[in-house]
């Protein structure tokens, strides 16, 4: 694959997952921070077609080439603005309300790559949202299809996957070039899952369970189990990481997330090894508090870099200047099925936007969330949303109120216009869907935009380059 173009591209995100039973309206939630480098890498939102012609499919990280099926389902998508290194397609909810978040960067062990080496022309992050989401019809089924991808072609890389549907969240992580695990997300728990091997204790026997045919094997064949007690395997264990990175990288991302919404987590350290995968909420989880996990950075804790000048050097924060899009895929019980999935989309560092809940039964999208350009240009949504950031962070203190103001009332006149489409088609009325995601990006934009010429109004008495006499 092209190198260059692999690390131009996010290598640190971070997954929250939500069971229908642990949300507080019965939804279920995917949600992540797509990230990558320090420099922007611009990202948008489209839509893309049916597709009842079965094609070839060319992969622009590595110009593999794949047969698609035909009668590819409508989709959503957050692709790269610049395509040149392929799609890298992020995050989507197609029209059968299967929504899907590819992926999260994972590690593992040297154990496993020598088993099993990572293949070269195989498929990686660039390609998988587009092989598989148009395909299917269930997140169970997208498990399979991209279960059987792997078995066929491989993967460069090592990744986790979730979908979900109305009622069901799965958890998807490659191992090595070919095999993989999935394991079905209780309805009433939520999972935080870093840049590490997520999957702990998996049961081979379970319905909520799936993998590559011949994983038990490959463990007892390579020797690749290190527990004394095997009655239960611990796949992270077996096939991830335990560095010294982790303890300050990944670990304690989910320890914070755990720390917000967990109960029974007392006991739980920041750098812990072995902090669990599923978890259980001591309260029932909104849409609010998955994007409050996305965006923080250690709020409370002496880890805080906004409070603790060696903080930044510690551990590293959910939301950072990395964030390039970030996404909270919500499929709603109750609901008809043109309005039932929302994908809620935001741009750049999260600390410092807002998420809109567009529709996806859609065909076109707004301009200024669509028409991003790798150049920069304040009238899209991303490039704006990084100006907020940048002058925000150099003076946190100064901008935090007005910042947490302008999130809280363009989300809630947002959701306002949601709640008053839902009733109108609930009632029977026809609605113009594409005509309220307009309606909400406006919004956002015109927010967005006073809240920026409120912060020039204020930095500019507060910069260094004045005199306190004047004519």
């Amino acid at each position: 694959m092209n190198q260059l173009g692999y690390q131009a591209h996010q290598k640190t995100c971070t997954t929250i997952l939500v069971g229908k039973h642990a949300t507080i309206d019965g939804s279920t939630m995917i949600a992540r921070n797509e990230d990558g480098g320090d420099e922007p890498n611009p990202q948008k939102f489209v839509v893309y077609p049916a597709n009842a012609a079965g094609t070839v499919y060319e992969s622009g990280a590595n110009h593999v080439k794949i047969p698609l099926p035909e009668n590819g389902f409508r989709y959503t998508a957050t692709p790269d603005a610049d395509d040149s290194f392929g799609v890298w397609a992020g995050a989507r909810i197609n029209s059968q309300n299967v929504a899907m978040t590819a992926t999260e960067t994972s590690t593992t062990n040297t154990r496993v790559l020598a088993a099993d080496p990572l293949v070269d022309g195989g498929i990686g992050e660039a390609d998988i949202t587009t092989l598989v989401l148009p395909y299917i019809k269930s997140a169970r089924e997208g498990v399979t299809r991209l279960g059987q991808l792997l078995k066929t072609y491989g993967t460069y890389e090592s990744n986790g996957i979730a979908f979900s549907d109305q009622e069901e969240v799965w958890y998807f992580e490659s191992i090595g070039g070919h095999h993989w695990a999935a394991i079905r997300i209780p309805d009433d728990a939520f999972v935080v899952a870093p840049n590490r091997f997520n999957i702990d204790y998996f049961d081979f026997n379970s319905e909520d369970t799936m993998s590559s045919a011949d994983l038990e094997q490959f463990i007892t064949d390579h020797h690749l189990n290190p527990d004394i007690d095997v009655t239960t395997p611990n796949l992270r264990h077996i096939f991830g990481s335990a560095s010294d990175k982790d303890r300050a990288y990944n670990n304690p991302r989910a320890w914070y997330v755990h720390r917000l919404f967990a109960k029974d987590v007392a006991d739980e350290q920041p750098e812990d090894q072995d902090l669990p995968f599923i978890v259980y909420p001591k309260k029932k989880l909104s849409v609010d508090d998955v994007k409050f996990a996305l965006s923080s950075h250690y709020q409370g804790t002496a880890f805080d870099p906004y409070e603790h000048e060696q903080a930044p050097f510690k551990y590293r924060p959910i939301g950072i200047n990395r964030n390039q899009e970030s996404h909270i895929l919500q499929i709603r019980p109750n609901m008809p099925a043109n309005i039932a999935g929302v994908h809620w989309l935001g741009y750049g560092p999260n600390t410092f936007n807002a998420f809109v809940p567009f529709y996806v039964s859609v065909t076109t999208i707004p301009a200024s969330f669509e028409k991003t350009t790798p150049a920069f240009d304040v009238s899209t949504s991303y490039w704006l949303t990084r100006v907020i950031a940048v002058i925000s962070d150099k003076d946190f203190a100064t901008y935090q109120d007005m910042q947490a103001r302008f999130e809280q009332q363009i989300v809630a006149d947002n959701v306002n216009l949601q709640q008053q489409t839902d009733q109108d088609i609930q009632a029977g009325q026809t609605v113009d869907l594409e005509a309220v995601n307009q309606k909400m990006a406006d919004n956002y934009m015109l927010a967005a935009n006073t809240l920026l010429g409120k912060m020039i109004k204020l930095g500019t008495k507060k910069m260094q380059l004045r005199f306190s006499v004047d004519d």
